[in-house]
């Protein structure tokens, strides 16, 4: 089983098993994170932005222009910010390391 490593803005980290093909955004709602995720992961908003670690950054599936559009109403985005809903677990993301913004 994948883990999952998630860090909230005050700099808590959190280390979570994970199924394999559950989205990030799902384990991480599921853990009890504030991540809103409106559109339930059907690529209509940025509720689910999140910060994924350099280093994993260019491991990740590469970026839809869908999910690029909606990376633009994102708050506080950054170079590797990503839509959790569209990260899926694999064993290949054992480790992949997150950072959970401030919500709105």
């Amino acid at each position: 089983m994948p883990k999952l490593i998630v860090i909230n803005v005050d700099g808590d980290r959190r280390e979570l098993d994970v199924a394999v093909g559950k989205s990030v955004m799902q384990v991480v709602r599921d853990s009890g994170y504030d991540l809103e995720g409106a559109c339930e992961g059907a690529l209509a908003c940025a509720t689910c932005h999140v910060h994924v670690d350099a280093a994993w950054y260019p491991k990740l599936e590469s970026v839809s222009i869908d999910e690029t559009d909606m990376l633009d109403f994102a708050d506080e985005p950054s170079g590797t910010s990503r839509l959790s809903c569209q990260i899926v677990m694999s064993d290949d993301l054992d480790g992949l390391v997150i950072t959970v913004p401030r919500a709105p």
